[in-house]
């Protein structure tokens, strides 16, 4: 079997302008980062204002294996069939971390011949947005100890520095540490690092409307609090304008193609089990006036990037997915009924049709927003004939639409039923999904909601720190914020050992944090990690580069 990269190398990729072109961007707006990758300049709202926005589609799935399910190769594929279908379609994704990339998952560009390219480039520095998002997170940071240092005008607290380092890469031994030791360095304290992914400033750049937006959100983020309980904001640092030129480029959307040469925006990329989980709105919204149809992903499982999708990203957006599609593998349904990863492979209808509880419980997560939606069935080699007749079955026998999806193997072409299907649905009655909580719930209340209808937790609990930050959130006047769930993505639970469908299981609320900035409050549940760590045998020790520049390894 071909890898992705041999696969990439066989298809000729198409000059960025011309993409650009059937995009329907004029050149006044594009500017390119090489032959084949682009910025779009933001102007172009300005000519599309008055255009009518298509609809939406959003890719979910159920609770993954640790490889992943094949969410974004989904997305990308269905797309592909939707212009083999005559359509004008655009796919909107995020960018991958490269924490990931040389951890254990590996690259977030699809796979097989759903690929986005280049593909190397995409899941390596691309056009450099991870590193100003990090740079910017990282001048915060040292502005607030270089304040501490030169007297402390703003009586910042050393001990309730709310603001972490950032980094784009996996490292457990950045999670907790000491800054200014040594006697010439500053305030000796103890500092943290996120993964740039989980970064507020990450979270704040995906959900900005536009420049001014973004100026107005980084301005409000709160990083400290004084000797007297006073928040402490960017604003107050006075260093808003440096982080806006930071980011003067990174705020503008991606260009790039797939292997069938469909538009694909690329931008922005918060992790959904610690952070939203989805592309920029900017993105979105751009692909929403120069298409018919814009595909797009959240995050993992529908109980994360789903969940927030509906609540936090199309809130912000100021639009509403009109199809949703949930990816469901033979591999993941078989773990979940019990098949022990390394013997995933073997066929096993009992362990997999005991899986289905996880799969019906997303369908149901879905059915509480009130989206009509698709199961797709993303094909791996290792299923057999009886796998995917069992889990049709169940689809139909339970009246769920299904279609078997081989975009992988095929790219659009394998994708054609389950665009048919999608295609029924987005051309249905025009509809606002349904929310769970509104603004005015409490938090308790939001979190509840959240953990019984989504998760299908019977009770939440706070611990007496959460208690305690809740009640400094309430009087700095932010309670009424959203929710971001941060909770393991191998579990509906809080405890990634507990798959299928747990029962009578407590969501466990251990630390709450203000993200003023990006608009909402952030729970951490059970022992979520904001900085992940490498496996044994991380990703990084296969890749490699010959003499002629031909990556390997890297997936």
């Amino acid at each position: 079997m071909l890898t992705d990269i041999e696969i990439a190398s066989q298809c000729k990729l198409e000059p960025i302008q011309r993409i650009a072109d059937l995009a329907g961007i004029d050149e006044r707006f594009v500017e390119p980062y090489g032959k084949h990758k682009a910025k779009i300049d933001l102007s172009i709202f300005n000519e599309l204002r008055h255009r009518p926005s298509g609809k939406l589609v959003l890719v979910t799935a159920i609770t993954p294996t640790k490889a992943g399910e094949g969410k974004t190769t989904t997305t990308i594929g269905l797309g592909q069939a939707l212009v083999q279908l005559g359509h004008r379609a655009m796919i909107c994704l995020r960018e991958p971390s490269m924490g990931p990339v040389f951890g254990v998952k590996g690259g977030a560009a699809g796979g097989g011949y759903s690929q986005v390219v280049p593909m190397a480039d995409i899941n390596l520095h691309f056009t450099g947005d991870m590193h100003a998002i990090t740079a910017a997170n990282n001048l915060v940071s040292a502005i607030i100890d270089n304040h501490i240092f030169q007297g402390n005008e703003l009586h910042i607290d050393p001990q309730r520095i709310t603001w972490r380092r950032a980094m784009d890469m996996n490292d457990r031994a950045l999670r907790d540490i000491d800054v200014a030791k040594g006697d010439k360095n500053g305030v000796t304290r103890e500092d943290h690092f996120n993964i740039t992914v989980a970064s507020e400033m990450m979270a704040v750049l995906c959900l900005s409307n536009s420049l001014s937006d973004l100026r107005e959100r980084i301005s409000r983020i709160v990083v400290a609090y004084t000797t007297d309980a006073k928040p402490i904001t960017i604003q107050d640092l006075g260093i808003v304008g440096s982080i806006m030129v930071i980011l003067k480029d990174a705020i503008k959307p991606n260009l790039v193609q797939t292997l069938e040469h469909t538009p694909v925006l690329i931008h922005g990329g918060p992790f959904a089990n610690i952070a939203h989980g989805a592309n920029s709105i900017i993105a979105t919204n751009l692909g929403l006036k120069l298409s018919d149809i814009v595909v797009t992903e959240a995050g993992f499982g529908a109980d994360l990037g789903a969940e927030k999708f509906m609540h936090i990203t199309s809130q912000a957006g100021g639009f509403s997915p009109q199809a949703v599609v949930i990816v469901a593998t033979i591999r993941a349904l078989k773990m979940h009924g019990g098949v022990p990863y390394d013997a995933l492979k073997i066929e096993n209808v009992d362990a997999l049709l005991k899986g289905m509880d996880n799969i019906q419980k997303h369908i149901e997560t879905i059915q509480a927003f009130g989206v009509p939606y698709v199961i797709a069935i993303n094909r791996f080699p290792s299923d057999t004939e009886d796998e995917l007749a069992a889990l049709q079955n169940w689809c139909t026998t339970h009246h769920h639409r299904v279609a078997l999806s081989e975009v992988f193997a095929k790219g659009g072409a394998g994708g054609i039923e389950l665009a048919r299907q999608v295609l029924e649905l987005v051309n249905g009655p025009v509809r606002e999904h349904q929310r769970l909580y509104t603004l005015t719930h409490s938090f308790e209340e939001k979190v509840t909601r959240i953990a019984q209808t989504v998760y299908g937790a019977k009770d939440i609990e706070l611990s007496p720190l959460a208690l305690q930050q809740l009640g400094d959130i309430r009087a700095l006047g932010f309670g009424h914020l959203p929710v971001c769930m941060a909770k393991t993505q191998m579990s509906l639970s809080d405890d990634a050992k507990l798959l299928g469908r747990p029962r009578d299981f407590t969501i466990h609320v251990q630390r709450i944090s203000l993200s003023a900035g990006a608009g909402f409050l952030v729970a951490f549940t059970g022992a979520i990690l904001t900085m992940p760590g490498l496996p044994k045998h991380p990703a990084a020790l296969d890749i490699t580069m010959d003499d002629d520049g031909t990556i390997m390894g890297l997936f």
